[in-house]
């Protein structure tokens, strides 16, 4: 069916016809597969390609449309325009109602209390509605307190409604869970909300004062004569303050002895005294927590009670006199405990204000500990005599460490001075006549500064030739075990005597490499060496040596 509206009658009902002369009635296509994807697409015509109404509207009037109310319809609106909206978790973050109550638990089977007044704090959450109670601690009450019931939405009564900030006002009863807690008074700002939100706060009133703290206030009656010191009051003053010492306990005078660093703490609340030592990382020692247990320490013992042996017997308190007080306890003095000598060197600040608040003739003058650095210094490690097994430098490592290491090498000298040897030609200097003739090398490796000796077999001498000494460092008749003193290039002259082990070696040649090494440092080389290599080998000084090692026996023998 098609309507006619281009008449410019309006659309009610009777002012439209049917328009027989139109004969298409189809809709148009409005989906469309792209890609094997079916996609929407608008619809150019209307039903019976008849022209839409809004392509028939101008942009103006499309915008005019845009911008008019709805009016006529609904009536016009009271803003204009709208607020912006804010959750209440957002608006309500963090305010929070304070109101101050208290609740009476009665004190079944009890003739000193009926009832006791238990203050308690009550915490409104505005963004959720939810409230928390808790009651504050007291020191050595006995009772649990703390946090009565956690945060959550308090139900008001059983039809399932719960407790709003509109519920809550001064001098009310607000009954939770069987107990009734009546609210006494509020902080600064719930006055100042629940006023804003045009609820009238009633006036606060006071809480009730518990009578049984009423009661142990009064003094009461007592027949004997009281002390003149209180304990009770000693206890409730004092509990939990201690005077802390820093001393060094001198143990000297031990075999051992040493002085080590101990913290010294007095108990004011009994007047016990208490020693921990302080350990340090890698100290060695077994962590022992306590020195000397927490105890009171006699000052003065009754003249009659000395002659008992004091190590076996116990000190009753009746047979002390006199016990330590924190006025013998001196900052820069020396204390004598238990037999034992502490220096008080210093203490911390709380012990400070009270000796200054207290005890303001006790002079405070703090010294400065022992570094560590200084403790080092004083040290002298002694190393003990060599014993003769091994190498000097291989039995001093273990008297350097637990597991002992190798000990460094010259690596640098030995790269450079590998395989360079330095060869003399001696005789054995004896006085048993078989002797004569015996031929020696004497080789002397720079790379590690140790000499060898060869023997050259001879006919008929009946004895074998062969290695005479392994490679090792001689040292020098006349120096110490402990700091010995060794051969080297420039102690090898043509004529010198060298004492190895008990044996007495005369050099008589050497090969030409000798002579041009020592050339080489001759800065380091005595000239009466240098002079003796070159009359031996018949070299003039500006004349070149040959640069060859001798290793034929040949030549060893013309030269001699």
């Amino acid at each position: 069916m098609s309507i006619n509206t281009d008449h410019g009658l309006p659309f009610l009902p009777g002012n439209t016809f049917r328009d027989v002369t139109k004969s298409a009635f189809h809709r148009p296509q409005t989906l469309a597969y792209k890609n094997g994807y079916a996609l929407p697409r608008r619809p150019a015509a209307g039903i019976g390609q008849a022209a839409l109404l809004s392509r028939q509207l101008t942009q103006n009037q499309i915008n005019e449309l845009s911008k008019e109310t709805l009016a006529l319809t609904y009536g016009s609106s009271r803003y204009s325009n709208s607020l912006d909206f804010v959750p209440a978790h957002v608006a309500l973050d963090k305010k929070v109602l304070r109101f101050y109550a208290y609740f009476q638990q009665d004190v079944l089977h009890s003739s000193d209390e009926e009832y006791r007044v238990r203050p308690v704090v009550i915490y409104y959450y505005l963004e959720d509605d939810s409230m928390c109670i808790i009651e504050p601690m007291v020191e050595n009450s006995g009772i649990p307190q703390g946090k009565l019931i956690q945060r959550q939405r308090l139900p008001k009564n059983d039809r399932g409604e719960h407790y709003c900030w509109k519920d809550l006002n001064l001098g009310m009863d607000l009954v939770v869970y069987g107990v009734v807690y009546h609210i006494t008074h509020c902080d600064a700002y719930t006055q100042e909300f629940m006023e804003s939100e045009g609820v009238i706060v009633s006036d606060p009133e006071p809480t009730p004062v518990d009578p049984y703290i009423t009661h142990r206030t009064q003094p009461q009656r007592s027949y004997i004569t009281p002390s003149d010191f209180d304990n009770l009051n000693q206890f409730l003053t004092m509990d939990r303050k201690v005077l802390r010492f820093f001393a060094l306990w001198d143990n000297a005078d031990s075999l051992y002895g040493e002085t080590r660093p101990v913290s010294i703490q007095y108990y004011l609340v009994d007047d016990t005294v208490e020693i921990r030592e302080v350990h340090e990382p890698n100290s060695g020692r077994d962590p022992f927590p306590v020195l000397m247990r927490r105890q009171r320490l006699p000052k003065k013992i009754k003249s009659a009670c000395e002659s008992f042996p004091s190590s076996v017997l116990e000190i009753s308190p009746q047979e002390v006199h006199e016990y330590y007080s924190p006025k013998d306890f001196r900052v820069g003095e020396t204390v004598t405990l238990m037999g034992r000598r502490f220096l008080l060197h210093d203490c911390d600040g709380f012990t400070k204000d009270y000796y200054r608040k207290n005890h303001p003739d006790v002079d405070i003058r703090p010294r400065e500990g022992p570094k560590k650095d200084d403790t080092s210094q004083d040290r002298k490690r002694e190393v003990p005599p060599y014993n003769g097994f091994g190498s000097l430098e291989d039995s001093l490592q273990n008297c350097l460490s637990l597991i002992p290491e190798p000990p460094k090498k010259d690596l640098m000298k030995m790269l450079e001075n590998d395989h360079k040897v330095l060869r003399y030609v001696a005789k054995l200097d004896s006085q048993n006549p078989q002797d004569e003739g015996r031929r020696f090398i004497l080789s002397y490796f720079l790379s590690n500064n140790m000499i060898c000796i060869f023997e050259k077999p001879t006919r008929n001498s009946g004895i074998i030739g062969g290695k005479f000494l392994e490679k090792t460092r001689i040292p020098k008749p006349g120096c110490t075990v402990d700091n010995p003193e060794f051969y080297s290039p420039a102690d090898f002259a043509i004529g010198a005597t060298v004492d190895v082990f008990c044996h007495r070696f005369v050099l008589t040649d050497a090969d030409h490499y000798v002579l041009k090494y020592l050339e080489s440092i001759s800065d380091q080389i005595p000239f009466q060496t240098l002079d003796s290599l070159r009359q031996k080998l018949g070299v003039h000084p500006d004349q070149g040596t040959a640069d060859s090692q001798p290793g034929d026996d040949e030549g060893a023998e013309s030269s001699s």
